[in-house]
């Protein structure tokens, strides 16, 4: 009986993502299987952007707005998990 063959592409999320367009790490494919953010151990829903290997999130800093009318952004450091709420599609 042959072992079952390790998934080419794992089924994660990348590295680093952003949900503002604007951004080099915006990727609509990816943020469509609605990501799942583990910060220092709780779940977060309000997170802006995130980086696994540098260890950081960025979240909205309450209501307050820039003068371009972006939501204001706090960088806070610690262990980041990220995963798919959604199964792969296919």
């Amino acid at each position: 009986m042959s072992e079952p063959k390790p998934d080419p592409k794992p089924d994660s999320p990348p590295d680093r993502l952003s949900n503002d367009p604007r951004s080099p790490y915006f990727n609509a494919v990816v943020l469509e299987r609605d990501v799942g953010i583990r910060f220092k151990g709780v779940e977060k829903t309000n997170v802006e952007e995130y980086c696994i290997s540098e260890g950081w999130v960025r979240v909205a800093a309450g209501k307050a707005l820039d003068r371009y009318g972006n939501p204001l952004t706090i960088k806070l450091t610690g262990p980041v998990e990220a995963w798919f709420k959604s199964k792969r599609p296919g």
